[in-house]
């Protein structure tokens, strides 16, 4: 009688796949590289394969057991992101909700190289004026 009240408060996983690894070595390593690029949506900054979340634990497994069916890591992603949305995905794909976060930094970059060349190119000028007034007073 007292066992069974100690093994009513065991945390049982749904998720079969969440922490076994598939049996075929190249499958896992796809399912593995999958899973670090997908974040956890429940914490901060860690992608599913590194979180002890439920919701990881959950997602881990649908990653296995959708490689172990033979689905591509690219529809799975793809799955993810329709039923997710893009934050699911650390490498955003090219849409016309993202795009500023490519347009953005390059856009800041033109600016810079623009004001970096302007800079030296007034100071190559207050060198060459200061060079001609020396050539003057000798």
């Amino acid at each position: 009688m007292v066992a069974a009240p100690a093994l009513a408060q065991q945390e049982q996983s749904t998720a079969p796949f969440a922490y076994r690894q598939l049996e075929d070595p190249a499958k896992e390593r796809a399912a593995m590289d999958l899973m670090e690029t997908l974040r956890c949506l429940q914490c901060q900054g860690q992608s599913i394969a590194d979180s002890d979340a439920p919701i990881a634990g959950s997602m881990r497994s649908l990653v296995r057991e959708r490689i172990k069916a033979g689905e591509s890591p690219e529809e799975i992603r793809a799955w993810l992101i329709e039923r997710y949305g893009d934050y699911v995905s650390y490498a955003p794909q090219l849409t016309e909700v993202t795009w500023p976060l490519f347009a953005v930094p390059l856009v800041f970059l033109l600016i810079a190289v623009l004001l970096l060349r302007r800079r030296f190119t007034l100071r190559r000028e207050v060198e060459e004026r200061g060079a001609g007034d020396e050539g003057e007073e000798a």
